[in-house]
């Protein structure tokens, strides 16, 4: 089997979804994007895919919709090959001890330790970073799916450009917005297992050079086992407005809230482990494009609230004190790219964020509260990216990033590529890229593994990618071929029989991934892609193979896709050693019952297999929801 997937590799072309949202964008009739049209965002300038010698990949807003998953990681974790999310249930992810949620990309995003937070892997809104002040990782559950107009995914370091915590790579959530003038509105709601609800409503208007998004979403399940309830509301508001010609400006904000119940492990149940989360997030932008020069100004502000009962086990009593957290980053990011002469693109950039917040357990009876952690800190940095087409076959790129740290101190950060362009469908392309992460407020000052003395995490990444697509876009295959060596990793040890977070941590990760889409005819797509990772030094939440294979339909009024999913070799805890191994199956239809109706039914894990991600918390059997989506 391994042999056979090898020579499938070798015989492919480039990641199916660095082409854009080709194969999601057939389930509306739209053929593939041929190669020369994909322009991306997540490179700060929109750029054409052939001159970027990083993998890029791109997961559309047709494919989000025809998944019809309130979370955007679900979508990712099947479609992105290398790209790994953790999940506990139903719905939601939670935070805290026992939550999921954790991602990693080729084997990078979670410390070493089982249950280590997101830390090396970078969430981005509107390239703008998402992650808590204190504890420096995101939040899955504020990703929902009504935010996002594509997810465009930059598989390998990306640090040169957003800096810390872009170590592993970076997913960048592009919001939604109005293209041509007019009102629409879409509202979807679906029923399912476990008495799991889902709602969304978008309000999306156009008319001349202003532009509006309105959404607001309420989710909610019972969860599969006893005391794993979860609730979420979430509104996301974006305004714009073109200036003049070449300017426009856009200001948004989004508010997520959830309630989530954590039972534990099955062999070490928890009771009252519950949480109340709200996460906020706002920002503006001013950017202008004059062809050979673009660039824009933005200034952002997140913050959360977080209220946690860590509760109790069997046989002892309740706590009678509740974790509280306040956090916040507020940002500013400016870039400007020109184009200098023929061939030519040059961009340069300056960031600042200031982050912080304070922590604190408050005594249920005295109302007394003890601080563990009241901190803020800065960084700011500056950056170039130069890309040169030397000739109409080959394109260099170099870049170079000098992050200065308040606490920890300065790090400068290379990266260099090439793309060769072998014909006007197929590629050749070679990157080696540096990436980092500073020390979080929580390793330093928070609990008592804290170590205010730890230096950032470093890793060199190596990799060799070959893309190909027919000439009519209506197939597109690829390979990677990667080498990740890091050290200085966060990892906890004891010292002086006391543990301690250090810097004695190792990476070193090798991997193959690939990918394929087939529209065979005027109805039916075809994809599937595999990864393979084998790690020295292994981490939770990075499985050794991943492989997905799914076929869409579409003809008349009726749609369907179904697909599987295959995992092995999966690490739920690396300290003892336990891994995973599953195979799901899944599938979706949907009928247009008028102009403006559509009915749909979704089931997953329809093989009712057993199977765990997180470790003692088994996934739930077969689910089915359905429900219906109104567009007026």
């Amino acid at each position: 089997m391994k042999e056979k997937i090898a020579l499938l590799l070798l015989c492919a072309a480039a990641p199916l979804s660095s082409f854009g949202s080709g194969p999601a964008d057939s389930l509306r009739g739209e053929p593939p994007h041929p190669i020369r049209e994909v322009v991306v965002t997540g490179t700060r300038a929109e750029t054409d895919v052939r001159h970027l010698p990083m993998t890029v990949s791109v997961v559309g807003r047709g494919r989000i919709e025809a998944d019809r998953q309130p979370s955007l990681l679900p979508t990712l974790t099947a479609r992105i090959p290398g790209l790994f999310a953790t999940g506990r249930g139903v719905m939601g992810y939670g935070v805290a001890t026992g939550a999921a949620g954790q991602m990693t990309l080729r084997g990078i995003g979670n410390g070493s330790q089982s249950g280590s937070p997101t830390t090396g892997l970078l969430v981005l809104i509107d390239g703008h970073p998402q992650y808590m002040g204190l504890m420096g990782h995101p939040i899955a559950d504020a990703y929902q799916s009504m935010l996002a107009e594509r997810v465009e995914v930059v598989r390998g370091p990306a640090s040169v450009l957003y800096g810390s915590n872009a170590m592993g790579g970076v997913i960048n959530i592009v919001t939604r917005k109005m293209a041509e003038d007019g009102v629409k509105t879409d509202l979807h709601a679906g029923y399912g297992s476990y008495n799991t609800l889902e709602t969304e409503l978008t309000n999306r208007v156009k008319s001349g050079r202003f532009s509006s998004t309105l959404t607001g979403s309420y989710n909610r399940t019972d969860g599969h086992r006893p005391d794993m309830g979860f609730e979420q509301y979430g509104g996301y508001l974006k305004l714009g407005c073109r200036i003049a010609g070449a300017w426009e400006a856009y200001a948004d904000a989004n508010i997520t809230h959830f309630n989530a119940s954590n039972p534990g492990p099955v062999t070490a149940p928890i009771f009252d482990n519950d949480s109340r989360i709200t996460r906020g997030m706002a920002s503006f932008a001013v950017r202008n494009d004059y062809g050979r020069t673009s660039g824009a100004l933005s200034f952002f502000y997140n913050w959360g609230r977080h209220r946690i009962n860590d509760g109790y086990s069997k046989g002892q009593e309740p706590l009678d004190y509740r974790f509280n957290s306040r956090d916040r980053m507020l940002g500013a990011s400016w870039y400007q790219s020109f184009a200098l002469f023929r061939g030519n693109r040059l961009t340069v950039g300056i960031d600042y964020q200031h982050f912080g917040g304070k922590a604190w357990n408050r005594y249920i009876r005295t109302g007394k509260e003890v601080v563990s952690a009241d901190k803020t800190m800065d960084e700011v940095a500056g950056y170039v990216d130069f890309r040169q087409s030397l000739t109409g076959w080959l394109t260099l790129d170099a870049g170079l990033r000098i992050d200065r740290h308040s606490h920890v101190g300065a790090e400068w950060v290379p990266q260099g590529g090439l793309a060769f362009r072998l014909s006007p469908t197929a590629s050749l392309k070679a990157v080696a890229s540096k990436g980092f992460r500073f020390p979080t407020i929580r390793e330093m000052y928070m609990f008592p593994p804290q170590n205010p003395d730890l230096k950032p995490e470093r890793l060199m990444s190596y990799e060799l990618s070959f893309a190909r697509q027919s000439p009519d876009g209506r197939w597109s295959c690829g390979a990677n071929l990667y080498y990740i060596d890091g050290e200085d990793m966060i990892v906890r040890m004891p010292v002086d029989g006391r543990p301690k977070n250090v810097n004695t941590g190792r990476v070193e990760n090798w991997g193959v991934e690939g990918d394929l889409a087939w529209r065979i005819g005027s109805g039916w797509t075809l994809t599937a892609n595999y990864s393979y990772l084998h790690m020295k030094y292994p981490v939770v939440a990075a499985p050794e193979h991943k492989f997905y294979a799914g076929a869409d339909f579409s003809r008349g009024r009726w749609s369907a896709s179904t697909d599987v999913q295959f995992v092995d070799g999966l690490y739920t805890s690396v300290d003892p050693v336990a891994t995973s191994r599953f195979v799901l199956w899944n599938a979706r239809a949907s009928f247009r019952a008028g102009r403006r109706w559509v009915l749909f039914v979704r089931g997953e894990n329809l093989l009712a297999r057993r199977y765990e991600i997180n470790r003692g918390f088994p996934m739930p059997r077969a689910t089915v929801s359905g429900g219906a989506d109104l567009h007026f």
